[in-house]
Formats: C-alpha cells, sequence, structure tokens
C-alpha cells in the first residue's frame, strides 16, 4: 500500500488541492483549513454543504502571502489579522478565530450573495471536523463506481491522503481502527470512520450537484445514524508525507 494522491486547501470549503508532500504536528496537516469563511451578523463559520459555490475558489499559499482564484479575479496578499480573538460557532461547538484584514471578504462576499468574512483559527486545528486526518482507500472508490456506473473522484471526499490498496478488499481500512502506520516519517493512529454527508454530491471544482452518491453509500454504508466512507486518524509522531510513500503496519 502507498500514498496515491495527499491533499488540502488553506481555506475550509475552498477546491481541494493535490500537493507532493504535505508536512504533519501533532495538529494534523499543516496549512490546512487555516483560514475559513463566518457570517459575522449569525457568529457562524459557514458550512460548505450549505454554501457549495465555495467549491469553485481555489486557494494557495506561498509563504506568507494567500492567493485566492475566485471567479476571474485573483487575489494575493499577506493575511493580517486582528488582534482581538473571537468565538465562533462550528458545528455546535465554540471555536477560537481572529478575523482577516484584506480584499478577500469583499470578493467571497460577491461569490456568495451576502456578507462573509475571512478568519483565521487561533487555535491549530479548530476548523476541522473530527480528527485531524482523513484517508479514503482506492479499493472503496472503485466499489462506489462500480455502483453508481462512473467515475467517483477521490476529491469528492476531501480526504488529505488517498491510500493504493491494489486488490485489497473494498472498505478494508474499516480493519485498520486503532492500528498505527508508519508514512512517510510520521505515524498515524486510525479513529474510526467518517460520517458523510451531501457535500460529495456537489462537484469539487464548481459546486454543481448531481450525484446520488450519499443516498447510494447509505444502502450499504449506513451503521446506525452514520453513513461512513473512510477513516479519521491522528499525529501520533509528526513528520512529512509524500506521494508514494508506502505504509508499515506498526506491530503491538
Amino acid at each position: 500500500m502507498h500514498i496515491q494522491r495527499v491533499g488540502f486547501t488553506p481555506v475550509k470549503g475552498g477546491r481541494h488541492l493535490e500537493h507532493d508532500s504535505a508536512a504533519l504536528d501533532r495538529h494534523g496537516v499543516v496549512g490546512d483549513r487555516d483560514f475559513s469563511l463566518v457570517d459575522p451578523a449569525r457568529g457562524r463559520v459557514l458550512k460548505t454543504v450549505e454554501n457549495p459555490a465555495l467549491l469553485s475558489s481555489c486557494a494557495h499559499r506561498d509563504g506568507d502571502l494567500l492567493t485566492i482564484d475566485i471567479g476571474d479575479k485573483t487575489i494575493t496578499a499577506l493575511p493580517r489579522t486582528t488582534g482581538e480573538i473571537i468565538e465562533m460557532d462550528y458545528w455546535g461547538r465554540p471555536a477560537a478565530a481572529r478575523l482577516v484584514e484584506g480584499p478577500w471578504a469583499a470578493a467571497y462576499t460577491e461569490l456568495l450573495g451576502r456578507e462573509v468574512a475571512l478568519i483565521r483559527s487561533a487555535v491549530a486545528g479548530e476548523f476541522v471536523y473530527g480528527a485531524t486526518i482523513t484517508i479514503v482507500t482506492t479499493a472503496s472508490l472503485r466499489r462506489l463506481a462500480e455502483l453508481v456506473g462512473h467515475e467517483v473522484r477521490s476529491e469528492r471526499f476531501r480526504a488529505n491522503f488517498v491510500v493504493d490498496t491494489d486488490d485489497l478488499e473494498p472498505h478494508v481500512e474499516d480493519s485498520w481502527d486503532g492500528r498505527e502506520f508508519q508514512i512517510g516519517t510520521a505515524r498515524l493512529r486510525i479513529r474510526g470512520g467518517i460520517d458523510r454527508c451531501a457535500v460529495i454530491d456537489f462537484d469539487p471544482e464548481t459546486g454543481a450537484s448531481g450525484t446520488r452518491l450519499l443516498r447510494t453509500l447509505a444502502g450499504y454504508r449506513r451503521h446506525g445514524r452514520t453513513i461512513d466512507f473512510g477513516v479519521f486518524a491522528e499525529v501520533i509522531v509528526p513528520g512529512r508525507i509524500a506521494r508514494g510513500d508506502r505504509l508499515t503496519a506498526i506491530a503491538g
């Protein structure tokens, strides 16, 4: 087994970009979802499933610079934050953040058709749902593609790491719960299945709807109130994981 794809985005909800490698600290992938959009009137972090147009935006980091492509605009500047820490609602829990000064808020407001503000997490991993790392496997993606009758791009699941499991059984990752793996110079512990929502039915580049992936998954991957696909993981030993790195199970 080896890493086929490495993916993350600096702005939550933006297009999930492929990278050659990712640095991991104890909070997860460094730079993953550091920024988010918020409804300032409600004090609530925006959910991608409720704002699929966010998927059409694309964010990049180059050192300290933040570049965001929105429609026909490309905006590059230093993301300067105010000193004040504010508390936002994120999936029903409080999340600490700082408002970001700069030209991005106006562009996102135009894209979404309502006033929004850009914020930066005050604590690493603050805008991450569930455990800090997400993993899907090629075998499980192939199985889902067979059931829906068309290719299923891994970007729909916004996983940090896509693992090529070759000819192993679909959903072999279910058996990894609690196990540790050495990947590159990092060590991860698997933390159970990822509960999926309707965001997987939106095109990962445009935000347009048009698939029935969630309904299909519900037909064979429902566990109680959850519909699982892929697994969460946590960082045990920080390091770097790159495309092509092999997974080695840690005995014990």
